[in-house]
């Protein structure tokens, strides 16, 4: 019994003192100073989320340490931790970066001509009768055209048939992204630099280890930021250890 009721007390302290230090932090996520509505801001410790308003403010529940994640379509994902000093200021202020434009894409395809169509029969019916119109043959007199001359018939049938073997391009083939433009388009240099703590100079080779996992091939066929950072902070584990490794 005095088990138990230890348990039920411990139990309750904790979730006292988990409410007592979790705080409303009110903030704001502003783009080259102009309000961001509608972006979804994450706490990702937490489990909750909400989105911000007309004037880009929002409010969420917090502790320190907390990850906050911030995504707007458009614009690189931002991710902040949680401080003490955020939640004694209370007043957040997040910039997002919008990413670069890229453009559309035009897919050029080969035109299909109408298949023209003929027999070796309708050839040498036509060659008869040319025959029998020609006056050289029963007359002697030259007509101006050139006897045995080239059957450009038969050469145009060759052409076709030519053509024919060539393989069809597919119509409406879209080419897929590559792991690195999905990173650079994607990911902003700061998380690889701060979150990751990564060197400049180590940003490619890290972008190349990742794209040696076969994960990387599932990213890129069904594109999820949340998945997409996972990936990145769990890979970073493995380039750390290797390069531990490495040293040594």
């Amino acid at each position: 019994m005095k088990v138990k009721l230890l348990t039920t007390i411990s139990f309750f302290t904790y979730q006292l003192s988990v409410s007592q230090s979790e705080k409303l932090l009110n903030g704001k996520v502003l783009s080259q100073n102009i309000p961001l509505n509608k972006v979804e801001v994450i706490n990702k410790t937490a489990k909750t989320s909400t989105t911000t308003n007309d004037l880009g403010e929002f409010s969420i529940s917090v502790n320190v340490k907390d990850s906050l994640l911030f995504f707007a379509k458009d614009y690189f994902f931002s991710r902040l931790r949680v401080s003490k000093e955020n939640m004694e200021n209370n007043n957040l202020v997040v910039n997002m970066i919008l990413k670069p434009e890229e453009l559309e894409e035009v897919v050029i395809t080969k035109i299909k001509f109408e298949k023209v169509t003929t027999s070796l029969q309708n050839i040498d019916e036509i060659k008869f009768e040319k025959n029998n119109r020609s006056l050289q043959r029963y007359t002697g007199v030259y007509d101006g055209t050139i006897a045995n001359g080239m059957d450009f018939i038969r050469m145009g049938k060759g052409l076709l048939n030519l053509i024919k073997k060539d393989k069809e391009e597919p119509k409406n083939k879209i080419p897929q992204i590559d792991f690195k433009t999905l990173m650079t388009t994607t990911v902003r240099d700061t998380f690889f630099t701060k979150d990751l703590k990564l060197k400049p100079e180590q940003k490619e080779l890290f972008i190349e280890f990742c794209d040696a996992d076969p994960k990387s091939k599932l990213l890129l066929e069904h594109p999820n930021i949340l998945a997409t950072m996972d990936f990145l902070i769990s890979k970073n584990t493995e380039f750390q250890k290797l390069k531990k490794e490495f040293k040594n």
